[in-house]
């Protein structure tokens, strides 16, 4: 029987799956975001967590660099 698995697209975790297994069961507390790319086109990612989720969402936000923030700091005492 051919077994196929679902990977937390954060920390790497595996979860394996037969044919007859429902997702809904096997993954029972894991999350799933669908990301639309454009016409028809979809990525699906696999979370095992909420912390995973966060962890994945943080990469996604681009970050403002700490160079910038403390110039502002700096120019408080003036």
């Amino acid at each position: 029987m051919p077994r196929g698995y679902f990977i937390c697209h954060s920390c790497g975790k595996r979860v394996e799956h037969s044919a007859q297994e429902r997702p809904c069961e096997v993954l029972n507390g894991w999350l799933m975001v669908s990301q639309w790319k454009g016409l028809e086109a979809v990525e699906h990612y696999n979370f095992c967590s909420f912390s995973c989720l966060k962890t994945w969402t943080d990469t996604q936000v681009p970050q403002v660099p700490e160079v910038f923030l403390k110039a502002f700091e700096e120019g408080k005492d003036k």
